[in-house]
C-alpha cells in the first residue's frame, strides 16, 4: 500500500522527500515549467546546490522532473538508480492531473515495478506530485 501525503501539515515541501543536511541530490529532467520554490526549498533543506546530469558522485536522492512527453520512463530510471548509495531513493516528480504533461501515477508505478524499484509513498508538491521509489534491500553486486 502507498501513503498519500496531502501537504497540509507544517513544514516545508522538501521536509516531505526525507531530505537531511549533507545529503547529494541529483536533479534530472529540469526545465522551464519545474518549480523553482521547491528547488529552492530542497536546496536549503541539504544545506547545497543540486548536483546536474554531469555528476560523478555517488548520489542520496535523485529528483527526477518527469512529464508525459520526455520519453522512456523506465529507461530513465535504469540509468539513475546506478550512482545510487544503497539506501539512496529516486522521486519522479510530475505535473498533477489535469496539467500539461500529466502522468498517470499508475504509469510511474509500473516502471518502477519494471526497472526494479519499489514505490512506497505519493506526495502532494502544489502543481506536482511525487512518487518515492527505493531501491530493494538487496541488489546483485552491491552490499546491503
Amino acid at each position: 500500500m502507498v501513503a498519500a501525503t496531502d501537504g497540509s501539515s507544517g513544514g516545508s515541501r522538501a521536509d516531505k522527500l526525507g531530505l537531511e543536511s549533507g545529503m547529494v541530490v541529483q536533479e534530472l529532467g529540469w526545465d522551464e515549467d519545474t518549480d523553482d520554490d521547491l528547488r529552492a526549498d530542497i536546496e536549503d533543506a541539504i544545506g547545497a546546490e543540486m548536483l546536474d546530469d554531469d555528476a560523478d558522485d555517488v548520489i542520496d536522492m535523485v529528483l527526477l522532473w518527469w512529464r508525459d512527453d520526455d520519453g522512456d520512463l523506465v529507461d530513465e530510471l535504469m540509468d539513475v538508480i546506478s550512482p545510487l548509495a544503497d539506501d539512496g531513493f529516486v522521486w519522479v516528480v510530475s505535473p498533477k492531473t489535469g496539467n500539461t504533461g500529466y502522468v498517470d501515477p499508475s504509469e510511474i508505478a509500473e516502471a518502477a515495478t519494471t526497472a526494479g524499484l519499489t514505490q512506497t509513498s505519493v506526495v502532494n508538491l502544489g502543481e506536482w506530485s511525487g512518487s518515492r521509489l527505493v531501491q530493494p534491500k538487496a541488489r546483485p553486486g552491491k552490499r546491503a
